[in-house]
């Protein structure tokens, strides 16, 4: 939702991301078909998926690292291509978890490697956000991490972001677009400057589902 704080005017965002799906499940819904039957030759369909992958025990999200995820992530990849866009990977942004010490820890098991495996192989960008968010989590510390979560009095939320935290992730993917040259510098703007969180408004949920 903050991508677009960071684009030049003319840079179109369509953000079909929904709560709760996984790389398997979304495919299932058929939300693939949907971007597929709306993408055109030049765009960038961005791909980011693991926290659902990971859910063992419901068989209609769940996949397996170094099979099945791959299986799925293949499907965006093949499916941009062959409409003459570009695909990327992201690895999944990282919950916030610490140990006694106050290290900051990785919780996404081999997702993230069999992403990076998967972006070598078929010679895709990739944009390491596991990576960089979990440096800005250790950099950050503990407390401070909290004001990018959904932390309040009544909940304690390590996975799900408030603005500061989506406006924060999302600078980390658009350095990421340059590092890779998936974008000009001519592309971007705003990198360095304090992005309001107040830019960012929630939509109101219609479908229960999509809380999970």
């Amino acid at each position: 939702m903050a991508l677009p704080f960071f684009l030049r005017r003319g840079v179109r965002v369509a953000n079909h991301a929904v709560n709760g799906r996984s790389s398997k499940s979304f495919v299932d819904e058929g939300r693939l078909d949907v971007i597929l039957s709306a993408i055109r030759p030049g765009d960038l369909l961005l791909v980011q998926f693991a926290h659902n992958d990971e859910k063992v025990a419901d068989p209609t999200r769940y996949t397996e690292p170094w099979t099945t995820y791959q299986d799925y992530l293949r499907l965006y990849l093949e499916g941009a291509r062959s409409r003459g866009a570009r695909p990327v990977l992201a690895t999944p942004v990282e919950r916030r978890r610490f140990d006694a010490d106050g290290n900051s820890l990785p919780t996404h098991g081999d997702y993230p490697a069999a992403m990076r495996a998967l972006a070598q192989q078929e010679r895709v960008a990739l944009l390491d956000i596991e990576a960089l968010s979990l440096a800005l989590w250790q950099r950050l510390g503990v407390e401070e991490t909290k004001v990018y979560f959904n932390w309040t009095d009544t909940e304690q939320d390590n996975t799900h972001f408030n603005p500061p935290g989506a406006i924060a992730v999302a600078r980390l993917v658009v350095r990421e677009l340059l590092r890779t040259r998936v974008l000009a510098p001519r592309d971007v703007v705003r990198l360095r400057d304090d992005i309001p969180p107040s830019w960012i408004t929630w939509p109101e949920a219609t479908d229960a589902s999509d809380l999970r």
